[in-house]
């Protein structure tokens, strides 16, 4: 039966995926699906044991997986390694951060280390505070809204800006280029088509702002990307400095947009579980870890074995590429008891890996953590109550939910609600 969709092509399993992947886990934690010959990996164990063998398992088609495929044959004979390292840059999305391996992935993580210091996520944090309220102003106007355009996209979008040091003169023509104009980054709300390089428009402005700032340095944070080096000593060329930038802004974003409205979303439909969060905020980071697990903005990830590897008592041929699921190892039965079920209690849930695991975890990860903390805090100041609007997406008995048609992230198109202003 398992065998029966294509989880790739098939927008039957854009909604709801779960059944399907507990299928394939119920067979094995690794299970080769045949429409495209990827090898599924379902269990957390085994997706962490991948995620952290960076010898056995390269990341140079993490965006892409089987589509368009390797530029060239892969089989038990070629040296796969040394393929990638000719064939590189004719992979999509090869310039790109997720998609580097060691070293070069060291050296530009630790390059993208520098520009998100404890004392300026403290600072971002500061501006958050400001821009929530702003931001809502806007989106509870009236007594209803579209969470993700009027708050959840722009929100995102102006936290990261302000992270990279953007000055704010700039910000309108940010929403301008990446929201009303879709430039694109690496998501899209409206399930539009990406472009044939979907961080065209950041490159071009972080490459003047960084060029900018070494010619003529100021006291700002731009400055202090400009003049991050690698952990050698090395000043990076400019390009390699926006990069990392780029890549921040528009991964960032994409995965704060997508957590913010599974959160808002499941708090729409459970009031008793929104009013028990409003009679205790302490409650509100818990429940952003158990959202992030069953919810997990990250549906997957891909790998190239580069060996024969083992992994959880099966062999994964040299030449395989791999999908780590991780929507569906957050609900493995085997590490998370009764793991379909919301549990606000649940004692483990910050185990998940809805930001990956291991050296290719999400450096975004403590930035989307505080966004939700902000958000909601100040979403309940504003609301008595918030619930789920039937008039856009059907009665609770029929619901009618869509998401954005990619294997990689999971998230909603739109989410539409009603509320009560706070007295």
């Amino acid at each position: 039966m398992t065998d029966e969709p294509d989880f790739f092509t098939d927008n039957g399993l854009l909604a709801d995926p779960y059944d399907y992947l507990a299928g394939l886990r119920r067979d094995h934690p690794l299970r080769r699906e045949p429409h495209h010959d990827v090898v599924m990996v379902t269990g957390y164990d085994e997706a962490v044991a991948i995620y952290n063998d960076t010898e056995g398992f390269s990341s140079c088609i993490s965006v892409t997986g089987p589509f368009p495929g390797f530029p060239v044959p892969l089989d038990a004979e070629s040296d796969i390694p040394a393929l990638i390292a000719a064939h590189r840059d004719e992979l999509p999305m090869s310039d790109q951060l997720p998609t580097f391996d060691p070293p070069s992935h060291t050296a530009h993580r630790a390059l993208l280390s520098t520009m998100i210091t404890p004392k300026r996520l403290k600072e971002n944090e500061e501006f958050m505070w400001r821009l929530a309220d702003r931001q809502y102003d806007l989106a509870l106007a009236g007594d209803r809204c579209e969470y993700i355009a009027d708050y959840g996209s722009p929100f995102a979008m102006l936290v990261i800006a302000d992270l990279l040091g953007v000055p704010e003169s700039d910000h309108p023509e940010f929403h301008r280029a990446l929201l009303e104009d879709a430039a694109g980054t690496i998501g899209s709300s409206d399930g539009d088509t990406m472009h044939a390089s979907p961080l065209e428009y950041l490159y071009g402005k972080f490459s003047g702002y960084i060029g900018d700032r070494r010619a003529h340095p100021r006291e700002d944070v731009l400055t202090g990307v400009a003049a991050a080096k690698f952990p050698d000593g090395r000043t990076p060329r400019v390009i390699d400095a926006v990069r990392v930038a780029a890549n921040l802004f528009a991964a960032g974003q994409e995965t704060t947009v997508r957590l913010l409205s599974a959160s808002v979303m499941m708090l729409a439909e459970d009031r008793e579980l929104q009013a028990r969060l409003r009679a205790d905020r302490g409650l509100i980071p818990r429940f952003i870890e158990e959202c992030l697990r069953l919810e997990s903005p990250v549906r997957g990830d891909f790998r190239l074995a580069t060996r024969d590897v083992e992994v959880g008592g099966v062999t994964v041929p040299a030449g395989s590429t791999v999908m780590l699921v991780n929507a569906a190892a957050n609900r493995d039965p085997r590490r998370f008891a009764d793991p379909d079920t919301f549990d606000l209690d649940r004692p483990n849930a910050r185990n998940h890996i809805a930001f990956g695991r291991g050296v290719h975890s999400c450096p975004g990860a403590p930035l989307a953590r505080v966004e939700g903390k902000v958000s909601l805090n100040r979403l309940f100041d504003r609301t008595e109550e918030f619930w789920i609007d039937e008039d856009r997406h059907g009665p609770a008995d029929q619901r009618r939910y869509r998401y954005i048609p990619t294997f990689i992230l999971r998230g909603l198109t739109r989410l539409h609600i009603r509320f009560s202003p706070a007295r």
